[in-house]
């Protein structure tokens, strides 16, 4: 019987039914009847929230806007500045769907989002096909792998991250090149591929190059691939020269990026052998057998600190059952090998950590996506074989899913209460983060295993009736449990309305003749991350994760952890003048909590020296009554150790009143600074104590704050203007004496500066900030020009490196032509 299906399948698939053709439009229906009614409902904008909402928004239009305008060098607009090719290499600018947006308007950026978002979905479904279709003899089945693959959790939960799709997408074709390359003999596919996986996005690739390396030894190992030398070194250059043509994307990356602290932390000790929170390990195995949890929102462990790790991999409909079918087949081959080496990985930290690089600063899962892949491999090979017992698998997926929903559904807990300074002890039942979604989760995936069964009782495997009742009810399937993680998402948002009604696209509803002044910072107090982005206006705020080291390294100094943002404390108020911050804008929208508000009930500001200016467009705006214009001098230096002895408290108004250098700046600009080793040469020996330091005598009070802040005013650029590839600035010194003129601009080996034209030593200065050395008795003006660090270089090794490529090609053309002769 099962060989007659076989044979009726064989003579249907024979024919040219354009499956890849299936896979992507099938997918994008799909998408479109996904998306479409969230875009309708929004006004024609994609909405979600968190990152997706203040980063890959802004991101986009902000970045296509630069580009547009022929700023590729020092982006202003990103935090106090910073590099935009090594900023935003991670997120968009190796996408090709990004470039699709240049050809538009700035104001319809927003609106293609969501179009883009249901392109990459259904090229998602499309590659995953390309790679799948080998190792099926039927194309229908890979038709269902790439709807597996594309609306797998891991695709849904990662929405929130706009840019992870790209490598979804690329990683696909990648093994399918290297399959190309190893079973079909085929030369020049596979470097072309290594070059768009880099450049698409370089961190995913690192985890890309380990899998790569893991399936083919595993090919090797398990013989499906006979070794062969001349082979792997005809691989080797290809994957050489595919990787160093990325060079100039790659290198000046790598480059912009060195110093980040979330990249420094190796695997120790026993946290490389047990995750710290047993939760993961829950976790891990629930995010395949239920669909996708929510990013910021955990459900199954809320205690897992796995928020935003996209822990997630449910393939609709199907869940595991059929990649545990073909995991209990009795043939043991190289997919079931990988798929088990890969769940051991993914339950080792040092193992895990692996696919990025060995960085063990926080706990990701974002290399999931490819065992996604490997378990979709697995679920079609065992819809075609015969030997798969479907009723064990059933049994095991069930139980496994019943388990862990009984287990944390019906966990009892206590919880401690303090009620009047009495604590009791109160029980409950459920340790879910969200009892209702957990439920609805729940449900979902039984209902899938019940309806899958039902599906192949009736059908089997081998009939035209299966294919098309299966991808009419994974469609549904994934229409349901995707609209219900983005609904649940974007009924979590408290961006969406503030963005849609205030912020975006509405900077000409703010009338400050100044904001757009270069030498002008705004601040934003409780508002989305990012509003300046969308605006395009300089500020001190930023919520972006790949800035200038040098940010990282100013803020470590004040005593303030930058990680992933610049949302400076309103006790650092020093910090405002000292970057040229003048305005500060405060979202109170109609249901804005009017406890958050910048001004408390006796109408007396959260940091002093503000003063409320006007209300526009949905915000209070103040303005800061000692602001500081770009560019000024000193009157008086300390040393970095002087620096420290102050207290994180006050370091945000000390760094006003003295400039902080190293020694041996200091000892450089000694006619400057007045430095001599007479007066440090204590706090330069065995006994630092006995050293006294002018930071000891420092006041705190307002007069002398204001006093300070007039003065730098008064001593500050006449001028200040950004260019494409840096700044300018003029200051007149005519009545001064030599000093150095700071800028609160980041410091990157990537400036060169002149002071009338003749080039000038650019100094770190105040922990990571700039200043340049002016004449005395000289009207300055000052020049400051950007070249991206590594970028000519890695333009040069790309081009020898496509050279090279050309070369390789013309020399394998050639080789073949004489061998068809002979």
């Amino acid at each position: 019987m099962e060989d007659n299906m076989g044979r009726q399948l064989e003579r249907h698939t024979n024919k040219n039914h354009h499956f890849g053709l299936q896979a992507f439009l099938i997918a994008l229906v799909t998408a479109c009847v996904l998306i479409i009614p969230f875009i309708i409902f929004d006004g024609g904008v994609f909405y979600y929230y968190g990152d997706f909402n203040v980063q890959e928004i802004p991101f986009y239009q902000m970045v296509h806007d630069a580009i547009k305008s022929g700023n590729l060098g020092w982006n202003t607009t990103t935090d106090l500045g910073s590099d935009l090719i090594s900023s935003y290499s991670f997120y968009l600018l190796g996408s090709p769907f990004f470039w699709l947006t240049i050809p538009f308007p700035s104001e319809a950026v927003p609106y293609l989002i969501g179009p883009l978002l249901i392109l990459k979905l259904s090229l998602a479904s499309l590659s995953a096909y390309l790679y799948l279709k080998r190792y099926v003899r039927h194309g229908q089945f890979a038709v269902i792998g790439g709807l597996l693959y594309a609306f797998s959790g891991f695709s849904i939960y990662n929405i929130f991250f706009f840019h992870f799709h790209e490598p979804m997408i690329m990683f696909p074709l990648l093994l399918a090149a290297l399959d190309s390359f190893l079973f079909d003999k085929k030369r020049g596919i596979f470097a072309p591929a290594v070059f768009c996986a880099c450049v698409v996005n370089y961190y995913f690739f690192t985890g890309q190059v380990l899998f790569v390396i893991i399936y083919f030894l595993m090919l090797v190992f398990t013989k499906t691939y006979k070794f062969s030398i001349k082979e792997f070194l005809l691989l080797a250059v290809e994957v050489l020269t595919g990787f160093l043509a990325s060079a100039f994307i790659l290198l000046p990356s790598v480059l912009g990026i060195m110093g980040n602290p979330r990249l420094n932390t190796l695997p120790n000790g026993w946290d490389a052998l047990v995750h710290s929170s047993p939760q993961r390990y829950w976790l891990s195995i629930a995010s395949f057998f239920f669909p996708a949890d929510m990013p910021a929102f955990p459900t199954f462990t809320p205690d897992s600190n796995c928020k935003w790790a996209s822990v997630a991999g449910w393939l609709p409909l199907v869940g595991m059952t059929g990649a545990i079918a073909y995991l209990q087949l009795k043939k043991r081959d190289w997919i079931k090998k990988i798929i088990s080496l890969l769940i051991i990985m993914a339950f080792v930290p040092v193992l895990n950590s692996a696919f990025q690089m060995l960085n063990s600063s926080i706990y990701y899962a974002r290399w999931y996506y490819m065992l996604v892949l490997m378990l979709t491999l697995a679920t079609i090979r065992a819809f075609e074989s015969h030997q798969s017992d479907w009723g064990r698998a059933v049994r095991w997926s069930t139980g496994i899913t019943l388990a862990m929903t009984v287990l944390i559904g019906f966990m009892p807990k206590i919880t401690t209460v303090t009620t009047n300074d009495v604590e009791t002890d109160e029980w409950s039942i459920g340790i879910a983060g969200d009892t209702r979604r957990f439920w609805i989760y729940a449900l979902i995936a039984v209902v899938c295993i019940l309806g899958f069964v039902l599906i192949f009782k009736k059908f089997g495997f081998h009939t035209k009736a299966f294919y098309i009742t299966t991808t009419i009810t994974l469609c549904f399937t994934i229409l349901l449990t995707s609209g219900f993680i983005i609904g649940s998402g974007t009924a979590y948002s408290s961006t969406i309305k503030p963005i849609k009604e205030n912020i975006i696209n509405k900077r000409d509803t703010i009338h400050i003749e100044d904001l757009d002044d270069d030498s002008v910072r705004s601040d934003f107090y409780e508002c989305p991350d990012n509003t300046a982005m969308f605006w395009q206006i300089k500020s001190i705020n930023c919520f972006q994760s790949s800035v200038s080291p040098s940010i990282m390294e100013f803020y470590d100094s004040l005593g303030m952890t930058r990680d992933v943002a610049s949302r400076p404390e309103t006790n650092m108020y020093g910090i405002r003048s000292l970057l040229s911050c003048k305005y500060l804008f405060d979202y109170m929208g109609d249901d804005a909590d009017i406890s958050k508000s910048f001004t408390e009930k006796d109408d007396k500001t959260k940091m002093p020296y503000w003063k409320f200016l006007k209300a526009e467009n949905g915000f209070r705006i103040y303005e800061n009554t000692c602001y500081i214009p770009m560019g000024f001098t000193y009157d008086s230096f300390i040393t970095n150790e002087e620096f420290d002895l102050i207290t994180n408290s006050h370091k945000t108004e000390a760094i006003l009143y003295s400039m902080v250098l190293s020694r041996e700046q200091m000892q450089k600009y000694a006619s400057v600074t007045g430095y001599s080793d007479k007066d440090y040469k204590y706090l330069y020996s065995k006994t630092p104590e006995k050293f006294t330091s002018k930071v000891n005598d420092y006041s705190y009070d307002k007069d002398t704050y204001t006093k300070i802040c007039k003065s730098h005013a008064d001593n500050s650029c006449s001028e200040f203007k950004y260019t494409n590839n840096g700044f300018t600035a003029e200051f007149d010194n005519t009545d001064g004496n030599e000093n150095l003129l700071f800028f609160s601009v980041p410091y990157s080996d990537g400036f060169t500066a002149y002071v009338n034209g003749n080039k000038t030593d650019i100094e770190k200065v105040n922990n990571g900030l700039m200043a340049v050395y002016i004449p005395e008795n000289t009207k300055c003006s000052i020049e400051f020009v950007y070249e991206t660090p590594g970028l000519s270089t890695g333009i040069l090794i790309s081009v020898l490196s496509a050279a090279a490529f050309a070369v390789y090609i013309l020399s394998i053309i050639i080789f073949r032509l004489i061998k068809k002769r002979k």
